[in-house]
Protein backbone atom coordinates (compact mmCIF):
# COMPACT_ATOMS: atom_id res chain seq x y z
CA UNK A 1 0.00 0.00 0.00
CA UNK A 2 1.53 3.66 -0.27
CA UNK A 3 2.74 5.38 1.97
CA UNK A 4 1.80 8.42 0.73
CA UNK A 5 -1.96 8.31 0.09
CA UNK A 6 -2.61 11.29 -1.54
CA UNK A 7 -0.91 9.70 -4.15
CA UNK A 8 -4.77 8.25 -4.80
CA UNK A 9 -5.84 11.50 -5.64
CA UNK A 10 -4.76 10.75 -9.23
CA UNK A 11 -5.78 6.60 -8.86
CA UNK A 12 -8.82 7.09 -11.27
CA UNK A 13 -9.58 3.15 -11.10
CA UNK A 14 -10.44 3.91 -7.27
CA UNK A 15 -11.65 7.45 -6.70
CA UNK A 16 -15.43 8.04 -7.20
CA UNK A 17 -18.53 10.95 -7.38
CA UNK A 18 -22.11 10.83 -8.01
CA UNK A 19 -23.97 13.09 -9.72
CA UNK A 20 -27.83 13.68 -10.38
CA UNK A 21 -29.02 14.73 -13.63
CA UNK A 22 -33.09 15.72 -13.47
CA UNK A 23 -34.42 16.77 -17.09
CA UNK A 24 -35.89 19.85 -17.82
CA UNK A 25 -39.56 19.54 -18.38
CA UNK A 26 -40.04 20.88 -22.14
CA UNK A 27 -36.13 19.90 -23.42
CA UNK A 28 -36.45 20.91 -27.50
CA UNK A 29 -34.52 17.30 -27.84
CA UNK A 30 -34.95 14.12 -27.62
CA UNK A 31 -36.56 13.72 -23.84
CA UNK A 32 -35.33 11.64 -21.24
CA UNK A 33 -38.02 10.70 -18.86
CA UNK A 34 -35.94 8.64 -16.37
CA UNK A 35 -33.45 10.44 -14.17
CA UNK A 36 -29.46 10.08 -14.27
CA UNK A 37 -26.89 9.08 -11.99
CA UNK A 38 -23.59 8.85 -11.94
CA UNK A 39 -21.27 7.42 -10.09
CA UNK A 40 -17.41 8.58 -11.61
CA UNK A 41 -14.01 9.97 -10.69
CA UNK A 42 -14.13 13.20 -8.90
CA UNK A 43 -12.23 15.00 -11.27
CA UNK A 44 -14.53 14.48 -13.88
CA UNK A 45 -16.88 17.08 -15.34
CA UNK A 46 -20.58 16.73 -16.86
CA UNK A 47 -19.66 13.83 -19.54
CA UNK A 48 -19.99 13.85 -22.87
CA UNK A 49 -21.68 17.35 -23.34
CA UNK A 50 -24.57 15.25 -21.95
CA UNK A 51 -26.20 18.86 -21.60
CA UNK A 52 -26.12 19.39 -25.53
CA UNK A 53 -28.13 16.26 -26.17
CA UNK A 54 -30.20 17.23 -22.94
CA UNK A 55 -30.30 21.09 -22.58
CA UNK A 56 -31.81 22.21 -19.25
CA UNK A 57 -30.69 19.11 -17.30
CA UNK A 58 -29.68 19.96 -13.91
CA UNK A 59 -26.92 18.68 -12.43
CA UNK A 60 -25.99 17.99 -8.44
CA UNK A 61 -22.44 16.68 -7.80
CA UNK A 62 -22.59 14.66 -4.85
CA UNK A 63 -18.65 14.22 -3.16
CA UNK A 64 -18.87 10.50 -1.62
CA UNK A 65 -16.06 8.12 -0.80
CA UNK A 66 -13.06 10.14 -2.30
CA UNK A 67 -9.70 10.11 -1.88
CA UNK A 68 -8.71 7.80 0.83
CA UNK A 69 -12.39 6.98 1.45
CA UNK A 70 -12.15 5.71 -2.22
CA UNK A 71 -10.05 2.65 -0.99
CA UNK A 72 -13.23 1.26 1.38
CA UNK A 73 -13.97 -1.98 1.25
CA UNK A 74 -16.24 -3.12 -1.48
CA UNK A 75 -19.29 -4.23 0.34
CA UNK A 76 -19.42 -0.81 2.55
CA UNK A 77 -18.84 1.61 -0.39
CA UNK A 78 -21.88 -0.55 -1.87
CA UNK A 79 -24.10 0.29 1.29
CA UNK A 80 -23.23 4.08 1.07
CA UNK A 81 -23.53 4.42 -2.50
CA UNK A 82 -26.87 2.66 -1.82
CA UNK A 83 -28.33 4.94 0.22
CA UNK A 84 -27.79 7.86 -2.22
CA UNK A 85 -28.89 6.30 -4.88
CA UNK A 86 -32.35 5.21 -3.13
CA UNK A 87 -32.96 8.58 -1.84
CA UNK A 88 -32.54 9.48 -5.73
CA UNK A 89 -35.14 6.97 -6.98
CA UNK A 90 -37.70 7.54 -4.27
CA UNK A 91 -37.84 11.27 -5.82
CA UNK A 92 -37.93 9.93 -9.66
CA UNK A 93 -40.38 7.57 -9.54
CA UNK A 94 -40.30 7.48 -13.53
CA UNK A 95 -36.88 5.95 -13.04
CA UNK A 96 -33.69 6.48 -13.22
CA UNK A 97 -30.19 5.44 -15.47
CA UNK A 98 -27.18 4.49 -13.63
CA UNK A 99 -24.04 5.36 -15.57
CA UNK A 100 -21.12 3.82 -13.50
CA UNK A 101 -17.53 4.16 -14.44
CA UNK A 102 -14.34 2.02 -13.06
CA UNK A 103 -14.83 0.35 -9.91
CA UNK A 104 -18.26 2.06 -10.15
CA UNK A 105 -19.31 -0.41 -12.20
CA UNK A 106 -19.14 -2.85 -9.69
CA UNK A 107 -20.36 -0.36 -6.83
CA UNK A 108 -23.43 -0.12 -8.84
CA UNK A 109 -23.66 -3.98 -9.28
CA UNK A 110 -23.78 -4.54 -5.98
CA UNK A 111 -26.41 -2.07 -5.25
CA UNK A 112 -28.65 -3.07 -7.80
CA UNK A 113 -28.48 -6.59 -6.40
CA UNK A 114 -29.04 -5.44 -3.43
CA UNK A 115 -32.02 -3.42 -3.45
CA UNK A 116 -35.41 -5.07 -3.58
CA UNK A 117 -38.11 -2.81 -6.23
CA UNK A 118 -35.42 -0.82 -7.51
CA UNK A 119 -36.83 1.44 -10.53
CA UNK A 120 -33.70 1.41 -12.95
CA UNK A 121 -34.03 1.23 -16.52
CA UNK A 122 -30.97 1.47 -18.17
CA UNK A 123 -27.61 0.34 -16.12
CA UNK A 124 -24.54 1.37 -18.25
CA UNK A 125 -21.10 -0.27 -17.07
CA UNK A 126 -18.05 2.13 -18.77
CA UNK A 127 -15.11 0.32 -18.83
CA UNK A 128 -15.51 -1.58 -15.49
CA UNK A 129 -13.69 -4.58 -14.40
CA UNK A 130 -16.85 -6.21 -13.63
CA UNK A 131 -15.13 -9.68 -13.96
CA UNK A 132 -12.25 -9.02 -12.20
CA UNK A 133 -8.71 -7.32 -12.20
CA UNK A 134 -5.64 -8.98 -12.86
CA UNK A 135 -2.57 -7.14 -14.35
CA UNK A 136 0.38 -4.77 -13.77
CA UNK A 137 -0.72 -1.18 -14.54
CA UNK A 138 0.50 2.14 -13.31
CA UNK A 139 -2.58 2.33 -11.43
CA UNK A 140 -2.20 -1.37 -9.61
CA UNK A 141 1.72 -0.42 -9.02
CA UNK A 142 0.72 2.38 -7.10
CA UNK A 143 -1.50 0.41 -4.49
CA UNK A 144 0.83 -2.39 -4.75
CA UNK A 145 4.24 -1.07 -5.33
CA UNK A 146 6.40 -3.41 -4.36
CA UNK A 147 4.56 -6.39 -5.52
CA UNK A 148 4.31 -8.15 -9.07
CA UNK A 149 0.66 -8.99 -10.47
CA UNK A 150 1.69 -12.69 -9.45
CA UNK A 151 2.23 -11.90 -6.00
CA UNK A 152 -0.93 -9.74 -5.34
CA UNK A 153 -3.19 -12.66 -3.95
CA UNK A 154 -1.39 -12.93 -1.06
CA UNK A 155 -1.71 -9.33 0.36
CA UNK A 156 -5.16 -9.57 -1.41
CA UNK A 157 -6.65 -13.10 -0.11
CA UNK A 158 -7.22 -12.61 3.65
CA UNK A 159 -8.88 -10.47 6.18
CA UNK A 160 -6.98 -7.49 6.18
CA UNK A 161 -6.61 -7.51 2.10
CA UNK A 162 -10.40 -7.37 1.69
CA UNK A 163 -10.60 -4.21 3.84
CA UNK A 164 -8.97 -2.66 0.80
CA UNK A 165 -11.75 -1.88 -2.63
CA UNK A 166 -9.64 -3.47 -5.36
CA UNK A 167 -8.89 -6.77 -3.47
CA UNK A 168 -12.52 -7.08 -3.30
CA UNK A 169 -12.28 -7.71 -7.28
CA UNK A 170 -8.79 -8.92 -7.37
CA UNK A 171 -8.85 -12.23 -9.28
CA UNK A 172 -5.94 -14.34 -9.98
CA UNK A 173 -6.53 -17.07 -12.54
CA UNK A 174 -3.89 -19.25 -10.68
CA UNK A 175 -5.58 -18.89 -7.72
CA UNK A 176 -8.81 -19.90 -8.09
CA UNK A 177 -9.44 -21.76 -4.45
CA UNK A 178 -7.51 -18.83 -2.56
CA UNK A 179 -9.90 -16.04 -4.66
CA UNK A 180 -13.28 -18.33 -4.03
CA UNK A 181 -12.55 -19.28 -0.37
CA UNK A 182 -11.24 -15.72 1.00
CA UNK A 183 -12.54 -13.11 -1.49
CA UNK A 184 -15.66 -11.42 0.41
CA UNK A 185 -16.92 -9.31 -2.55
CA UNK A 186 -16.92 -10.17 -6.55
CA UNK A 187 -17.40 -14.09 -6.39
CA UNK A 188 -20.57 -13.57 -4.37
CA UNK A 189 -21.42 -10.60 -6.52
CA UNK A 190 -20.90 -12.72 -9.79
CA UNK A 191 -22.49 -15.87 -8.32
CA UNK A 192 -18.96 -18.11 -8.51
CA UNK A 193 -19.71 -19.60 -4.90
CA UNK A 194 -23.25 -20.62 -3.48
CA UNK A 195 -24.79 -18.02 -0.99
CA UNK A 196 -28.01 -18.17 0.43
CA UNK A 197 -28.62 -14.40 -1.12
CA UNK A 198 -28.36 -15.83 -5.01
CA UNK A 199 -32.22 -16.08 -5.60
CA UNK A 200 -32.81 -12.84 -4.16
CA UNK A 201 -29.92 -10.98 -5.61
CA UNK A 202 -30.41 -12.47 -9.02
CA UNK A 203 -34.12 -10.96 -9.09
CA UNK A 204 -33.00 -7.44 -8.10
CA UNK A 205 -30.86 -7.27 -10.34
CA UNK A 206 -33.05 -8.75 -13.33
CA UNK A 207 -35.03 -5.44 -12.40
CA UNK A 208 -32.97 -3.27 -14.89
CA UNK A 209 -34.39 -2.81 -18.48
CA UNK A 210 -31.24 -2.85 -20.36
CA UNK A 211 -27.97 -3.32 -19.38
CA UNK A 212 -24.72 -1.73 -21.52
CA UNK A 213 -21.36 -3.03 -21.38
CA UNK A 214 -18.49 -0.71 -22.93
CA UNK A 215 -14.97 -1.89 -23.30
CA UNK A 216 -12.12 -1.78 -25.46
CA UNK A 217 -8.63 -3.02 -26.30
CA UNK A 218 -6.53 0.52 -25.67
CA UNK A 219 -7.82 1.00 -21.78
CA UNK A 220 -4.92 0.41 -20.42
CA UNK A 221 -6.13 -0.05 -17.06
CA UNK A 222 -9.03 -2.60 -16.94
CA UNK A 223 -6.97 -6.57 -16.98
CA UNK A 224 -7.86 -8.22 -19.33
CA UNK A 225 -10.17 -5.54 -20.87
CA UNK A 226 -12.73 -8.38 -21.62
CA UNK A 227 -13.37 -7.92 -17.95
CA UNK A 228 -15.58 -5.08 -18.76
CA UNK A 229 -17.94 -7.25 -21.13
CA UNK A 230 -17.57 -9.79 -18.25
CA UNK A 231 -14.69 -12.01 -19.84
CA UNK A 232 -11.85 -13.10 -17.95
CA UNK A 233 -8.48 -15.36 -17.96
CA UNK A 234 -8.58 -18.96 -17.75
CA UNK A 235 -5.93 -20.60 -15.75
CA UNK A 236 -3.22 -20.03 -18.70
CA UNK A 237 -3.91 -16.55 -18.99
CA UNK A 238 -6.28 -17.38 -21.93
CA UNK A 239 -9.45 -14.88 -22.18
CA UNK A 240 -12.50 -16.80 -22.02
CA UNK A 241 -15.09 -14.85 -23.15
CA UNK A 242 -17.99 -13.77 -21.26
CA UNK A 243 -20.62 -16.10 -22.80
CA UNK A 244 -18.07 -19.09 -22.14
CA UNK A 245 -17.98 -17.99 -18.60
CA UNK A 246 -19.59 -20.50 -16.11
CA UNK A 247 -21.73 -17.49 -14.54
CA UNK A 248 -23.56 -16.98 -18.20
CA UNK A 249 -23.45 -20.58 -18.80
CA UNK A 250 -25.61 -21.23 -15.59
CA UNK A 251 -27.07 -17.95 -15.56
CA UNK A 252 -26.35 -17.95 -11.70
CA UNK A 253 -27.02 -13.66 -11.75
CA UNK A 254 -28.95 -13.38 -14.66
CA UNK A 255 -26.83 -12.25 -17.39
CA UNK A 256 -27.81 -14.91 -19.86
CA UNK A 257 -31.61 -14.13 -19.31
CA UNK A 258 -31.08 -10.31 -19.71
CA UNK A 259 -29.07 -11.68 -23.35
CA UNK A 260 -32.14 -13.86 -23.78
CA UNK A 261 -34.52 -11.00 -23.18
CA UNK A 262 -32.83 -8.88 -25.70
CA UNK A 263 -31.38 -6.52 -23.20
CA UNK A 264 -27.83 -6.91 -23.45
CA UNK A 265 -25.82 -4.31 -25.33
CA UNK A 266 -22.06 -4.80 -25.65
CA UNK A 267 -19.90 -2.12 -27.44
CA UNK A 268 -16.25 -2.52 -28.36
CA UNK A 269 -14.27 0.63 -28.74
CA UNK A 270 -11.01 0.85 -29.83
CA UNK A 271 -8.13 3.84 -29.11
CA UNK A 272 -9.90 5.05 -25.99
CA UNK A 273 -7.52 5.26 -23.03
CA UNK A 274 -8.89 4.60 -19.66
CA UNK A 275 -9.12 8.12 -18.39
CA UNK A 276 -10.87 9.42 -21.37
CA UNK A 277 -14.15 7.29 -21.70
CA UNK A 278 -15.66 10.28 -19.61
CA UNK A 279 -15.16 12.38 -22.55
CA UNK A 280 -15.45 10.73 -25.38
CA UNK A 281 -18.62 11.77 -27.50
CA UNK A 282 -18.07 9.32 -29.78
CA UNK A 283 -18.45 6.51 -26.89
CA UNK A 284 -21.62 8.12 -25.78
CA UNK A 285 -23.12 8.35 -28.88
CA UNK A 286 -21.89 5.04 -30.18
CA UNK A 287 -22.63 3.10 -27.15
CA UNK A 288 -24.54 4.97 -24.82
CA UNK A 289 -27.53 7.47 -26.60
CA UNK A 290 -30.32 5.27 -27.66
CA UNK A 291 -30.63 3.74 -24.35
CA UNK A 292 -30.94 6.98 -22.62
CA UNK A 293 -34.48 8.05 -23.97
Amino acid sequence: MPKDFSSLCDFQFLKLQLSFRSVAANPPHAVCTCCFCFIWSIKFDSPFGYTQVHPGTEVILIDLLNYRSSIEPMWKQVDKFGKVIQSIMQRSPEGVHLLCFSQGGLICRGVLSLIPNHNVHTFIALSSPLAGQFGDTDYVSRVFPDRAKTKVYVFCYNKFGQKLSVCGYWKDPHHTSEYLRHNIFLPLLNSEKQHSNMKEWRENFLRIKKLVLIGGPDDGVITPWQSSHFGFYDCEENVVEMKNQEFYVKDTFGLQTLDARGDLSVCVQSGVKHVEWHSNFTVFTTCMEEWLV
